[in-house]
């Protein structure tokens, strides 16, 4: 089945939607764009469609309310305007979605949530909870809380972890572009519009563009790149559309619009939480024997592979496997700490319990424990 198809199959739907989608250039929430999307969401969710939505425009309407000419730059100044804006975000989704009869639940986040393993889990019990009783969860950062080190940075990001969290079918990133270009088209005015991405390269995420409109937004097209791998690691197709009436109508019909990026394969519960916790502790630098084992051979990561060990983590920890030049290939729980790695890099796995005084297992990371990240 290719992505446009899947995309017409897709039951369960994450759509996230962009601060410059929702408001005014003065920042002010634009109650006709706003009304729009509740009529496309409210069409799809009637279609049989599961939907959560990631919303964007906490800030921005707390700017607007404030009379701030320009977004706040500080973190405390963004985190007060979030706590104006996100009560008048709910408000008026509220007053939307009720008008056409569906019950809207908010979900804050922070990457805690989704970083740590209990929390993730509670998280996507009560997400699956409001699907079964037929709401619809409308999801932002906790902008209002979270410090600088548990922040997403961006509802790209967020859209993409919440996608993986809840197993969804599809990702829907509607925002201020049509799509993803050969190059920027603002600067290149012969770029062209890419109908389909099979692979999401680190070339591709090094040319992509930053933010198109700092004054009411934190993304850019590299953020929702990154959202883009994210999700399709874990088997979800992504679309990156114009968010234009009738849009999302279209892209969940198949039809030939924005980008999409096919999904890489499906992948378990489990390794869903390792591909969404997108912060590890460190990194294991690996040789070309190694790599070739695991991209190629589906192997573990052994010792004899390893050649230095990058960071200070315990045994369990999550890291990146990257090669000698720096990309990375894959990312896993470790079965031994960064000192015990270290002590035992290069050595046949026979060696082990020789320079640690034990072997408590015989792969640094297990297969099972192990996503490919490219």
């Amino acid at each position: 089945m290719g992505a446009r198809q899947r995309l017409a199959a897709a039951r369960r739907v994450v759509v996230k939607v962009g601060t410059s989608s929702l408001t005014s250039p003065d920042g002010n929430l634009d109650p006709v764009r706003l009304e729009g999307l509740a009529d496309e969401l409210v069409r799809a969710q009637a279609g049989g469609r599961e939907l959560v939505l990631v919303s964007s425009g906490a800030v921005a309407a707390g700017r607007g309310r404030l009379g701030l000419l320009e977004r706040p730059a500080l973190l405390p100044q963004q985190q007060a305007a979030a706590a104006v804006g996100q009560g008048l975000l709910m408000h008026a989704y509220e007053q939307a979605f009720g008008r056409r009869g569906v019950v809207v639940a908010q979900v804050l986040l922070t990457r805690e949530d989704v970083s740590r393993r209990e929390r993730y889990l509670n998280a996507r019990n009560t997400f699956l909870q409001l699907l079964r009783w037929g709401c619809l969860p409308i999801v932002n950062e906790n902008d209002t809380v979270a410090v600088e080190e548990l922040r997403f940075g961006d509802n790209d990001t967020l859209s993409a972890l919440v996608a993986t969290l809840i197993g969804a079918d599809a990702l829907v990133i509607l925002t201020d572009v049509d799509g993803l270009y050969s190059a920027d088209p603002r600067k290149d005015p012969e770029a062209t519009l890419l109908p389909e991405v099979e692979e999401i390269t680190p070339e591709l995420l090094a040319a992509a563009a930053g933010p198109g409109d700092p004054g009411r937004g934190r993304g850019g097209m590299r953020t929702k790149l990154e959202a883009a791998r994210i999700a399709t690691a874990c088997g979800t197709v992504v679309a990156l559309a114009a968010a234009r009436p009738g849009v999302l109508g279209q892209v969940l019909q198949g039809k030939e619009i924005g980008t999409v990026f096919a999904p890489r394969g499906f992948q378990p519960a489990w390794k869903r939480w390792i591909v969404g916790h997108d912060r590890p502790h460190g990194r294991i630098v690996v040789d070309s024997g190694a790599q070739a084992a695991l991209l190629n051979e589906g192997k573990s990561l052994l010792a004899a592979g390893v050649v230095r060990v990058e960071g200070s983590f315990p045994r369990g920890a999550l890291v990146q496997v990257v090669n000698e030049s720096g990309r990375e290939l894959a990312r896993g729980i470790t079965n031994y700490s960064a000192a015990e790695i270290a002590a035992i890099k290069g050595v046949h796995t026979c060696d082990i319990e020789r320079i640690l005084g034990r072997r408590d297992f015989d792969e640094v990371i297990h297969r099972d424990n192990l996503v490919i990240s490219w």
